[in-house]
């Protein structure tokens, strides 16, 4: 599968169709796939609620647009904000295992996102 302009026009459509103004798509290639890897495309507006995964650590990496992933402490304090912007070449973090964050999106974006293991609902306690 090629990933070119084409495809992520095609899921940023996608996005901007969507009410909750995002869409993914998942790269695994069998359902015997355990690992998490998805293309986000996200619109100015989505609502990701502060969140965070127990048991692995996120890497995100930015295709394309600009948006910034802020990290929180756990009285919900913003501690640390990362501006990423394809255009200036910050491209991509790590959010380390517990760390509670979301995203702010600036302009239509697109990422990768890759976690550890299979796919698990968030537990209620889990988000913010």
């Amino acid at each position: 599968m090629l990933i070119d302009d084409v495809f992520l026009d095609k899921l940023a459509e996608q996005a901007k169709a969507n009410p909750r103004l995002r869409m993914n798509y998942d790269m695994r290639t069998s359902a015997e796939d355990q690992s998490q890897r998805m293309l986000n495309a996200l619109e100015p507006g989505t609502i990701l609620p502060i969140h965070r995964h127990t048991g692995t650590t996120e890497t995100v990496i930015l295709l394309r647009g600009r948006m910034d992933e802020m990290f929180y402490d756990e009285t919900g304090a913003e501690i640390q904000r990362f501006h990423l912007d394809a255009s200036h070449g910050s491209y991509a973090l790590t959010v380390p295992k517990g760390m509670w964050h979301t995203v702010e999106v600036l302009e239509p974006s697109v990422i990768f996102e890759a976690k550890d293991g299979p796919y698990a609902p968030l537990a209620p306690e889990d988000v913010k």
